[in-house]
């Protein structure tokens, strides 16, 4: 693996020291949020895993390498860069041999921290299956990636873009468990809760390291879901998301928007029909995954 990864000063040390690593994605500060919206947040996230007594390792392609954890300069940069591909499994081969610039999504994120050996992941919402996918096919990678690799990902629940119910179906019949943490429901993104329940609730980050720790150890592949709610306080009620999400679904089916453009389309969409209000709502549910995130990083350290 040396000549595919490389670590930041700061996650080598953690490695050496044997402490606990919280493994975060690049897509959202390059295609998730605008500027400087992004750079900020990428930082205040950093640092309240620090806060909370865990490493973060941001993970993104650069020159060849998978770079584990990035420099404060490169996160301005991955904030500002034009052309940054959007990297899944798919992309990987190809990002690392034409040394382009790749922005790692969920299911990449997840591929890199496994090679890492980082167990834990934080990021906003997991993608899933789309709106009318019986007829599309438009189904996330994320989910099937959290099907096969051993890496818990702690989120806000699948992004209310998508059609929850499905996304819960097809993580059902991978067999990835889907954890409330200190819930019952699934939380949609913006909203603290859904009509869906999860699988299993867990009121603690032992809780979760323990159920994680257990799949593992039988030798059952694929992570889960840890699906912590955006704080009440800085939730979105859920008909007006609601109503603004299908305003932006009729606008991308329009302008025949699909595939991997959809999220970024939508989210952009969304932040301009809620007058910025749910990318107040997403920097918030981002930083409070931070938090539970470390706590169960340092869990399962133990």
């Amino acid at each position: 693996m040396e000549a595919y990864l490389s670590y930041s000063q700061e996650v080598m040390e953690a490695k050496e020291k044997g402490l606990p690593i919280v493994a975060l994605e690049s897509t959202i500060i390059s295609h998730g949020m605008p500027y400087p919206q992004n750079v900020q947040t990428a930082r205040e996230v950093e640092q309240i895993i620090r806060e909370n007594g865990a490493v973060p390792a941001t993970i993104a392609i650069i020159d060849g390498k998978i770079k584990i954890g990035l420099s404060d300069e490169e996160l301005e940069m991955f904030g500002n860069a034009q052309g940054v591909a959007k990297a899944s499994r798919r992309d990987l081969g190809y990002l690392l041999a034409t040394k382009k610039l790749g922005a790692t999504t969920v299911a990449a994120t997840m591929i890199c921290a496994e090679l890492a050996e980082i167990e834990l992941f934080v990021t906003g919402g997991i993608g899933g299956v789309h709106r009318g996918a019986e007829t599309t096919m438009d189904i996330s990678a994320d989910l099937e990636e959290l099907a096969m690799t051993n890496v818990a990902v702690v989120c806000a629940g699948a992004k209310s873009i998508l059609d929850i119910g499905l996304t819960l179906e097809y993580l059902e019949t991978k067999g990835v468990p889907v954890i409330g943490y200190d819930t019952d429901t699934l939380p949609a993104f913006y909203t603290c809760d859904s009509e869906f329940k999860v699988n299993f609730r867990a009121n603690s980050p032992e809780e979760v390291a323990g159920m994680m720790r257990a799949k593992w150890d039988l030798g059952l592949r694929g992570g889960a879901v840890i699906a912590n709610p955006i704080p009440q306080e800085d939730a979105l009620e859920s008909d007006f998301i609601n109503g603004i999400i299908e305003k932006a679904l009729a606008e991308a089916e329009e302008k025949g928007i699909a595939g991997k453009e959809v999220t970024p389309f939508m989210l952009g969409k969304v932040k301009e029909l809620t007058a910025g209000k749910s990318l107040e709502a997403n920097i918030a549910l981002v930083k409070n995954n931070a938090r539970v995130g470390a706590a169960i990083a340092a869990a399962l350290n133990k």
